[in-house]
C-alpha cells in the first residue's frame, strides 16, 4: 500500500489532505479512484490508514480509517556525517541510509575531497538529497523521513561530536592491520535510545591528522570488517550491524 508524507497542518484527527507531487502522483502515475486507500504519517510518528474520498487538480481529500500503531524507527539515533563524494554517490548513501534506519545525513568536507560543496547550487542539490530520502522513507514504510542537514566543514565536524552520545570514524588503516573488535565492543556498550555520529571519509579515505583529530574529539577509530569498503558502502555496512544487533537479535 502506497504511503505519503503530509505536514501536520494537513492531519486532523478524521482526515488527511495530500498535495502537491503526492497528489499528482496518487492521481496520475497510480491512477487510484475514490474508495482507494493510502497509508498517511505527519512525520512527527502520527501514522493513519486512510480512504480516498475526493480528487481534485491539486489535491486529495481523504478521510481517516484508523490510526495504524508501528515501529519502524531504529532504536539507535544514526547520523552519517559524509565525506562529501564525488559524482551522484550522495544521493545513494542518503537513499539506502534512509532505508536502513539513519536518522539524518551531515556532509562535510575534508582535505581529500575531491568535490567542494557549490554554494550557488547548495540549495538545489539540498532539496534533491531531501526529496530522495522523502522517497525512500516512503518506500521502506519509515515512520520519519531523516533529516539532511546542511554541509559543514570538518572543524565543525568536531564541535558537533559533543552531542552525540558514541561517536565513530571508520577508518580503513584499522581494516588493513585487521582490526574487527572495536564496533561489536560499541554495540554492545550502546542501550536503545542513545545518539550516534559515524564519519565516514569521502574516495580519498580521511588523513591521519584528521583521524587523529577526531579521536581527540573522542571519536573511536574501527575497521569495518576485514575488507576495504568504498565511500558509499560503509555507512550501510554500520547501519546494517546495527540494525542487526538492535533490531533482529533483540
Amino acid at each position: 500500500m502506497q504511503r505519503y508524507f503530509v505536514s501536520p497542518a494537513d492531519m486532523t484527527d478524521l482526515s488527511v489532505t495530500i498535495t502537491g507531487d503526492d497528489a499528482n502522483h496518487i492521481a496520475k502515475v497510480m491512477r487510484m479512484e475514490v474508495g482507494d486507500r493510502v497509508i498517511c504519517s505527519d512525520n512527527q510518528g502520527r501514522v493513519a490508514l486512510c480512504e480516498i474520498k475526493q480528487i481534485e487538480r491539486d489535491s486529495i481529500y481523504t478521510s481517516i480509517i484508523e490510526p495504524i500503531e508501528e515501529s519502524k524507527e531504529s532504536p539507535i539515533r544514526v547520523t552519517i556525517a559524509q565525506g562529501i563524494p564525488k559524482g551522484d554517490k550522495l544521493e545513494a548513501i542518503v537513499q539506502k541510509g534512509t532505508e536502513l534506519g539513519a536518522q539524518a545525513f551531515l556532509p562535510f568536507s575534508s582535505s581529500r575531497c575531491i568535490v567542494k560543496w557549490d554554494e550557488k547550487k547548495g540549495q538545489k542539490k539540498k532539496q534533491r538529497l531531501e526529496k530522495i530520502a522523502k522517497e525512500a522513507a516512503e518506500q521502506s514504510h519509515r515512520s520519519r523521513i531523516p533529516y539532511v542537514l546542511p554541509p559543514v566543514s570538518f572543524k565543525s565536524l568536531l564541535k558537533k561530536a559533543a552531542d552525540f552520545d558514541y561517536k565513530i570514524v571508520a577508518y580503513e588503516e584499522d581494516a588493513k592491520i585487521g582490526e574487527t573488535q572495536r564496533l561489536a565492543k560499541l554495540l554492545n556498550e550502546m542501550a536503545p535510545g542513545v545518539s550516534v555520529l559515524c564519519a565516514i571519509g569521502p574516495e580519498g579515505g580521511l588523513s591521519q591528522q584528521e583521524v587523529d583529530e577526531l579521536i581527540e574529539a573522542g571519536f573511536i577509530s574501527c575497521g569495518l570488517g576485514p575488507r576495504i569498503l568504498r565511500t558509499e558502502t560503509a555507512s550501510s555496512y554500520i547501519l546494517s550491524a546495527i540494525s542487526y544487533h538492535f533490531e533482529l537479535m533483540r
